[in-house]
């Protein structure tokens, strides 16, 4: 077994064996033990908020307690924090025995964060199908296509959408949009030859969430040449083209130009 194809397998059982899984992209819904957490159970919104922020900011090293709530909360008090993480701890290990450490969020003096070996995250995980994918594209691209399936069954819609006009989302939100897009349009490349209309299924899918993405007017352009298509294939240069002008007030790259004159010159 390839190495690429071992990290799959891994991060495969990692779904079927973790304790805690946040879901972030189209909602956000977290499971303990195979069942779905009530949110009855978070209590107050500023515990959800203050898991979220963690999620959101897991990358980084540990997040120092004030910092935390100077982006979270305008007017806040140590109590706020306190109880906040408290509720955490509670929902996440509700049989915990008090006066021991917290399994799924480390704590280091005043500062915090997730413990990613312990706790499956859609965003997170979704980067990493998408890293294998990537790192295998040239030697393996049949493991590189399961590896962008499974990241495309992960994404369900945008990152914490009930958080979008919070600024501490936005850098993760931007991250998970790009990731996929890429991962769309890369499989849409591997499946051109053998699988056209699933990749001009896969290149609508990156033009739903962006209707500017050049790259996948260009693969359903050649999609369609390799069904026989010819009108369609020019009739989506014309899409792609209104559409670069009504949302930026440009043309198409000299890429898509080109092939379009290649299209054109079928016969």
């Amino acid at each position: 077994m390839s190495d690429f194809l071992q990290q799959l397998n891994h991060l495969n059982s990692f779904y079927n064996n973790a304790t805690i899984r946040i879901e972030t992209l189209g909602n956000f819904i977290v499971w303990r033990n195979q069942e779905k957490i009530d949110n009855k159970e978070w209590g107050r919104d500023k515990t959800i908020q203050l898991l979220q922020y963690l999620v959101s900011h897991r990358k980084k090293n540990a997040l120092h307690k004030e910092k935390i709530m100077d982006n979270l909360w305008e007017d806040w008090n140590d109590r706020d924090f306190k109880v906040a993480m408290h509720g955490i701890n509670k929902v996440l290990e509700p049989e915990r025995l008090s006066r021991t450490e917290p399994e799924y969020i480390i704590r280091q003096g005043v500062s915090y964060q997730i413990d990613l070996e312990k706790v499956w995250i859609d965003a997170e995980v979704l980067e990493k199908y998408i890293i294998i994918g990537n790192q295998s594209f040239v030697s393996e691209k049949e493991v590189a296509k399961l590896a962008y399936q499974k990241a495309i069954e992960i994404y369900k819609g945008s990152y914490l959408p009930n958080r979008i006009y919070e600024d501490w989302t936005s850098e993760e939100r931007e991250k998970s949009q790009l990731l996929i897009l890429g991962a769309y349009i890369t499989l849409a490349e591997l499946l051109i030859d053998t699988n056209p209309i699933e990749s001009i299924r896969l290149a609508q899918n990156a033009l739903n969430i962006d209707a500017a993405w050049e790259d996948a007017y260009r693969i359903q352009m050649q999609a369609y040449i390799v069904k026989g298509n010819r009108p369609q294939a020019i009739k989506t240069y014309m899409k792609c083209e209104v559409i670069l002008e009504e949302e930026y007030g440009i043309s198409p790259l000299p890429e898509t130009k080109n092939l379009l004159k290649k299209i054109e010159e079928i016969h």
